[in-house]
């Protein structure tokens, strides 16, 4: 089925009510390979009983975190098979530290389409509030859609990357586990792309590959360790473009710049000579 453009662009999805537990917010880390060191105070804030500092980035998956079942890509004006669609780009801003058990109201408006020709880039923007309507977080989403290009709507910009041109000021490697992708996807993202050779195969990979936002989610991580002291709650902001996929197993490499506002970066995979998974990454402090 086509973009149905005058259908899709601007709709807002129902009100969606969900709810976590600190015990979410501990297996969300432990997806993102939090514990490695598992006698580590800085490691242990992490996964603390109750009361888990919690990575700003679960605002990214908590809506879905108790999903079963693969998802689709059925919306207003979208009908999309699901083995077309890529994960593009993801972002999150919190205005305070997310509580470790809560209940949030999700609205999702689609803000932006892009016709590439071959392609369709789907944008969507969730706000999420509490109970008493205090924000809790904005997340920011697009999707790379295959073969769904071509309905009329406008191209949008071109995709660009650049970073300084001088060495990082904080790079270092972060390792993934070859069953990584089978712990993260019980955060909520059964899609079979990252657990079944046989649908990795038919969408283009020699593997399964490892969840795009786990990979984020790893990245923020280590640079919340590296250049906030460990502390979640002095992330204000963070966002990356998907630029490549990773297999699980591999070893990360994340470079970041200082910028005016925080650090700029890059997430690569060294063993196939620095292909970039993440590009565009921004981090901001609170």
């Amino acid at each position: 089925m086509p973009i149905d453009l005058d259908v899709a662009l601007g709709a807002e999805l129902e009100p969606t009510e969900f709810s976590w537990t600190s015990s979410d917010i501990q297996l969300y880390h432990l997806g993102l390979g939090a514990g490695a060191d598992p006698l580590s105070l800085r490691e242990l804030r992490y996964l603390t009983d109750n009361t888990p500092q919690v990575l700003p980035t679960f605002g990214n998956v908590a809506q879905s975190f108790h999903m079963t079942e693969a998802p689709t890509v059925q919306f207003p004006g979208i009908d999309i098979e699901l083995s077309k669609v890529l994960h593009a780009s993801e972002a999150i801003t919190v205005p305070g530290p997310i509580p470790p058990s809560g209940t949030g109201t999700a609205v999702t408006r689609f803000t932006e389409i892009w016709d590439k020709g071959k392609a369709a880039v789907i944008w969507s923007e969730t706000t999420v509030t509490a109970p008493d309507g205090t924000l809790l977080w904005t997340q920011k989403r697009s999707i790379f859609a295959r073969g769904e290009g071509g309905f009329g709507g406008d191209r949008g910009p071109s995709s660009t990357s650049s970073v300084p041109d001088r060495a990082p000021d904080l790079e270092f490697d972060v390792p993934t586990l070859p069953q990584q992708a089978l712990l993260y996807r019980l955060c909520g993202d059964r899609n079979p792309l990252h657990s079944d050779p046989e649908f990795a195969s038919a969408a283009g990979f020699p593997k399964p590959i490892l969840h795009g936002l786990c990979t984020y989610g790893m990245a923020c991580k280590a640079l919340v360790d590296a250049a906030l002291g460990g502390d979640a709650t002095r992330l204000a902001s963070y966002g990356a473009r998907f630029a490549g996929v990773v297999f699980p197993g591999e070893t990360l490499r994340v470079s970041a710049w200082k910028s005016d506002s925080g650090y700029t970066g890059t997430v690569t995979a060294p063993s196939r000579d620095g292909a970039i998974v993440l590009s565009d990454l921004e981090l901001t402090p609170a």
